[in-house]
């Protein structure tokens, strides 16, 4: 059973910094593009950043130079390092992974539960 497990979230004040770690389990992600999307209350999920099994990294408008993402293969984990929060990056985390399961291109997701992060003064 795949199972992805966020923590790292808690409460900061705007300016501070949180990393959110992601572990995952149940298969082999080695070859997954794994990625961060937050949900504010009222608003859709949305991709903060990503990281390809190459190593190729995307991130949002709003996370370009704060936020920094990276993963650890021989940990199964993804890490979301962000700093110089604001308070318009609270919202709940959710980790991602999509694989590619053939050569047609089918593929898997899976989400995690999701680590809520507050930014306030």
């Amino acid at each position: 059973q795949v199972q992805l497990v966020e923590s790292g979230g808690g409460s900061v004040q705007p300016g501070g910094s949180l990393r959110l770690s992601c572990v995952a389990s149940g298969r082999r992600f080695s070859g997954s593009t794994l990625g961060w999307y937050r949900q504010a209350t009222g608003k859709q999920r949305e991709l903060v950043a990503r990281i390809t099994a190459e190593g190729r990294t995307n991130y949002a408008d709003s996370a370009m130079g704060r936020f920094s993402i990276s993963r650890d293969f021989a940990k199964n984990t993804v890490y979301l390092q962000m700093d110089n929060l604001k308070p318009e990056d609270t919202a709940i985390y959710y980790c991602h992974a999509h694989t590619v399961v053939n050569v047609e291109g089918a593929s898997v997701e899976a989400w995690g539960q999701g680590t809520l992060v507050t930014v306030s003064s």
